[in-house]
């Protein structure tokens, strides 16, 4: 798939960037899971966690940190050398990494989990949620959870330069299926730029349904009116959290969803 492709070639471009940023942020403390993600986690210690489209590494080291024993997976091949670098340098136990499409990874990847999770920044770049699900029950143990933190998709609609100015303008139509172009994206750690991406939007009902049918109780989804990163023009609220004043109580711009395999 062309988009796929290019994504794996544009967060390619980036893999050295993060792995250095994010090293440095491991080794002084600064990195660490928003207190919303560290509230709904809760214990996690002895856990088998599987985390899909994990980047370097650097939120996989956290769960492991926390105690459990995880897998991180992701789509390109730089993200994975540099996770098991950075990990190897760090002496982070109870940790180990796969390349490989998310789309993909149930036809090579038969061991189970007691949790899969995914979190800021991941369902835009998945072009099937159908899919997406199935690979979730496939991952899971019995009773085993999915817990997902991610960007709202009411939010992903508007303008950003906009909502800085308290105006809505909806940019991105929320029924919209087809993939949307990017020339070039600024980097949300580095100085760099990553090359042409593709993203996709989703509905609400595009993440649930698909975990429904795959027998998988949804236990709770949440929404928030804080985001995990500056869309443009955002407050920082620390501990990795960002608003627009004006926007509190008004827009959701955040979501979790905790959902268990009962099927």
């Amino acid at each position: 798939m062309k988009e796929i492709e290019a994504n794996k070639e544009a967060w390619g471009s980036l893999s050295k960037g993060h792995y250095e940023h994010y090293k440095k942020a491991i080794q002084n403390k600064s990195h660490s899971f928003n207190p919303i993600i560290d509230e709904e986690l809760g214990d996690i210690s002895g856990k088998s966690i599987i985390h899909l489209q994990c980047n370097t590494g650097a939120d996989t080291v956290l769960l492991a940190q926390k105690g459990a024993i995880v897998t991180g997976v992701d789509l390109v091949p730089e993200n994975i050398f540099y996770a098991n670098k950075m990990v190897q340098e760090l002496n982070i136990k109870n940790i180990d990494f796969i390349a490989s499409d998310i789309m993909k990874l149930k036809e090579h990847h038969h061991k189970k989990y007691d949790m899969v999770f995914t979190s800021e920044g991941v369902l835009c770049w998945l072009p099937d949620l159908a899919q997406w699900a199935e690979t979730i029950k496939h991952l899971l143990k019995q009773n085993g959870v999915l817990y997902v933190f991610d960007s709202h998709p009411f939010f992903m609609t508007f303008d950003a330069d906009k909502l800085s100015e308290n105006k809505l303008e909806i940019t991105y139509p929320y029924f919209i299926r087809e993939s949307e172009c990017f020339e070039e994206m600024n980097d949300y750690c580095t100085e760099n730029t990553m090359g042409v991406n593709y993203e996709w939007m989703h509905k609400v009902s595009d993440i649930i349904n698909p975990l429904a049918k795959e027998g998988l109780k949804i236990e709770y989804f949440n929404e928030y009116d804080r985001l995990f990163f500056n869309g443009g023009g955002m407050e920082n609220l620390g501990n990795g959290l960002y608003h627009y004043p004006f926007f509190d109580k008004k827009l959701p711009f955040s979501f979790s969803l905790k959902a268990r395999l009962i099927a």
